[in-house]
């Protein structure tokens, strides 16, 4: 697209023409879509924030200054937006989650078992101590595996304060379970033997 026609429909689409919208997105969509998916590296996910990419481009146009620096104003929103969602996007697992339900620990001998369930006892004590709200996010995130997103959503809070709560319940079970390093009952046992 030349420069001057460029121009003109970004003053166009600046004055809320959807025609010169619509061709905008048609001629810019597949750049967008590059630059995203270069930065994400998943194709659908690309898809969404290029989608994205327009509605803040189209949302925020009458503010761009000078219409000939659209295609890179363009650029650095959809570079910005990657990023954000590269960020924010929950980490991919390493392998199948189905390998691991074929994988067999090795026998547990008597006193591993003992010491197993007594730290789980220590746990559950801990996590007894915890004031609810601190009990309920721990839960969910351990033991549940819920995402930060979903308990967002559940608890009615930005991910940030769900962040926020985890670290903190997480130091006040820590505090709870002080006097209890089974490091030091697994080497105190070992002594014994």
């Amino acid at each position: 697209m030349d420069e001057e026609r460029l121009v003109t429909l970004v003053r166009r689409a600046q004055g809320g023409n959807r025609e010169a919208q619509g061709a905008l997105v048609e001629h810019f969509e597949s750049t967008v879509f590059v630059t995203v998916l270069r930065r994400l590296r998943n194709r659908s996910e690309a898809k969404d924030v290029t989608q994205d990419v327009f509605v803040q481009a189209l949302r925020k146009l009458p503010t761009l200054r000078e219409p000939v620096r659209f295609v890179g104003w363009l650029r650095r929103i959809a570079v910005r937006m990657s990023i954000n969602r590269a960020v924010r996007r929950p980490r991919e697992s390493a392998c199948n989650p189905h390998m691991l339900l074929a994988y067999e620990p090795a026998p547990s001998t008597p006193l591993e078992n003992l010491l197993h369930g007594e730290e789980m006892d220590q746990v559950r004590g801990g996590l007894k101590q915890l004031r609810p709200l601190d009990r309920e996010t721990l839960i969910a995130f351990y033991f549940e595996g819920r995402s930060l997103k979903e308990m967002s959503i559940d608890f009615e809070r930005p991910i940030g304060t769900i962040k926020r709560r985890l670290h903190t319940a997480r130091n006040r079970l820590r505090a709870e379970l002080v006097d209890f390093d089974p490091r030091e009952r697994a080497s105190l046992s070992r002594s014994r033997s």
